[in-house]
This record gives structure tokens, sequence and C-alpha cells, in this order.
């Protein structure tokens, strides 16, 4: 596949960043995906060149609003450009990513986040300072602009793994059995966790070694958190740290209705869940099945004149998954999702 790099930067050069006293430096390259979304990604790229960071590596999707033409004009030793020819969406784009920084730069950590996330001031400096012995990957406390919680990129415990966490999930309480609590934001220390998005997640070189890359194949949903599972059974210990702060400037989730717009977005969200619950469940995911599925059906609901195209759409996510597939175009997913 054709990956053209375009960037000021010296490929071959050092990662240039600042240099700490009484240990070696750490080199850490932050790595963004976009696509279409030039005027988030302006203010994601300023304050990232404003923190303690060695290498910004910016992939585009195949944006067609000029973020190429854009950031082709960046001067800054530390930032490259990857720009894809076509929109592998968030996992293709983080897959790419991953693999490009690693093999050209080796850093020693890694962080990703989206277009429209980013560090606040100061957060890589604290990174920088922890004491990172031990440990695998760290997840950041996501916020909103407005300073509440991210509940979108709020970390969480395997609740197949944790009897305690399956308990409060089997009685009622769902999404909240098993993903931190508001207390977890205020807590002195770092919390085990098992799952986190791909937004203020840094991985060090030692889990990305052993996990891989993420899976580009299942083009957007869930390819975080079935990234980080695989991150913990490989051995690697994962916390949750909210000293280091990211922000989110996630504005349609808040305006976003129970039903998925455009619909070809329900079909990522059912088949990776599905995944999802697969790794996370291993046995138990047969009889959490037969749970999931009606709820699912009785989103219907939601969709009014598109009620019948719904239930094609979850179906046909639900037989892919059932056969592992994952290499349905993404044109034509989007041509059996439109009326």
């Amino acid at each position: 596949m054709n990956r053209p790099l375009v960037g000021s930067g010296d490929l071959d050069g050092p990662l240039v960043g600042p240099v700490e006293t009484g240990r070696a430096p750490l080199r850490i390259a932050a790595i963004v995906v976009t696509h279409n979304r030039l005027a988030q990604l302006e203010h994601t790229i300023e304050r990232l060149l404003t923190e303690a960071i060695d290498l910004v590596v910016l992939v585009d999707n195949g944006s067609d609003d000029g973020t190429v033409e854009r950031f082709s004009q960046i001067h800054d030793p530390r930032f490259h450009l990857i720009a894809l020819p076509t929109n592998q969406g968030g996992a293709g784009g983080f897959e790419v990513g991953l693999r490009e920084t690693v093999a050209l730069f080796d850093p020693d950590w890694c962080v990703l986040m989206d277009d429209d996330a980013r560090p606040e001031p100061g957060a890589i400096a604290r990174f920088r300072n922890m004491d990172l012995t031990g440990l695998g990957g760290i997840a950041a406390a996501v916020y909103t602009t407005d300073g509440s919680i991210c509940d979108m990129n709020r970390p969480s415990v395997n609740p197949f793994w944790h009897p305690s966490a399956f308990v409060r999930t089997l009685l009622g309480r769902g999404r909240q059995g098993f993903h931190l609590h508001d207390l977890a934001y205020s807590s002195p220390s770092a919390i085990p966790i098992d799952a986190a998005s791909f937004v203020g997640l840094f991985l060090s070189r030692a889990a990305i070694k052993a996990t891989g890359l993420p899976d580009g194949r299942l083009f957007i949903y869930g390819d975080d958190v079935l990234y980080t599972l695989a991150m913990r059974r490989a051995g690697h210990v994962l916390v949750f740290t909210p000293d280091i702060r990211f922000e989110h400037d996630f504005k349609t989730f808040a305006a976003q209705t129970r039903a998925f717009r455009p619909l070809w977005k329900s079909y990522y969200h059912h088949r990776n869940l599905l995944f999802v619950y697969h790794s996370a469940a291993g046995l138990l995911f047969w009889p959490a099945l037969l749970i999931i599925l009606p709820k699912w059906i009785s989103k219907v609901f939601y969709y009014d004149e598109d009620r019948g195209l719904y239930l094609k759409t979850l179906g046909m996510a639900v037989l892919d998954a059932a056969r592992g597939k994952l290499n349905r175009p993404h044109s034509e997913i989007v041509k059996r999702t439109t009326r």
C-alpha cells in the first residue's frame, strides 16, 4: 500500500526534545489521526508542539479539506506527516501511525490521540516525571472542554476478570459496573485498569512489541479496547493516572441521539463490539450474547422510518462478526446502509 511520508523533518536525524537530568532521557512520540477536521487539528498540533515532546506524527486519512497542504508547510524538525491516499478509519490510521513511528524512530513511549483531543498544558512534562517502572501503558484523565469527565474516554476493568465488577454489572449497573467511577479522577495514586481509549493513551516500547499493532481492519470503534485487552493479556500493566489530563473537544456526542447517524456507523459499532465481548468474556461470551442481542434489536424503535434498514444492518454486522469477516469494503457498507 502506498503510504507516502510528507514532512519537513529529517527522517534519519535524532529526535529533538528536552533533556532530562538524573536518568536517561525518554523519547516520546505523539501520534494523531485525522480526517477532515482541519480547524480542530490546528489546535491539537499547536498544543503538542508547545509540550515536552520529541516527535509529533500526524496521520492524515485521505482528507480533502486542505489538511495535507497546510501541514506540509510546518518546519519544526519534531513534526512528521503521513498522508494516506484513502480514509482507513481511526483504526487504520493508528495502525499505520504506530508501525511507521516505531520503525522510523523507535521512541521509548508513544502517546495516541484523536484530532480533536490534546494534552492539557504541562501534561507531557508530568508524564516525564512519573516513575514508569513496570508499566506498559498509562491512560490519562480525559475531560471535555467544559471541564466535565469525558464519559466516552472513561477507562474500565474487564468484568470477566474481576468478580466484584462482574456482580455490579450483573445487578443492573451496566456500563457503570466496570468503568471507573468519578472518584477515581481525584485519586492520589494510579489505578490499575484493563481497557482504555486511544485518547491520551501512553504505550511503552515493550508493550507495543509484545502486543503488536491495532487491527486497522476494524475501521472505527473497539480497536482501542481490543488492543488494551491484548496488551494486558501479554502481561503488561496498564494504569489510569488522574494527574495527567487531556481535553477532548467532542461536541457531537452531546447532541447525538440514540440512533447512529449515518447508519453505517451502526454496522461497525455492533460488529466490533461482538469482537470486544468475545475477547473480554471468553467462553462466557455465548450466554452473554443471549442478553446482548435482544437489547440491540430493541433499539430499532429509535430509527423511525429506517427501522427495517437498521435491522438489516444489525444482521449484517452480527453475521460478519460470527464469521470473523473484517474485509467488507467500507464503500459496500455505506451503500448497503443507505436508502
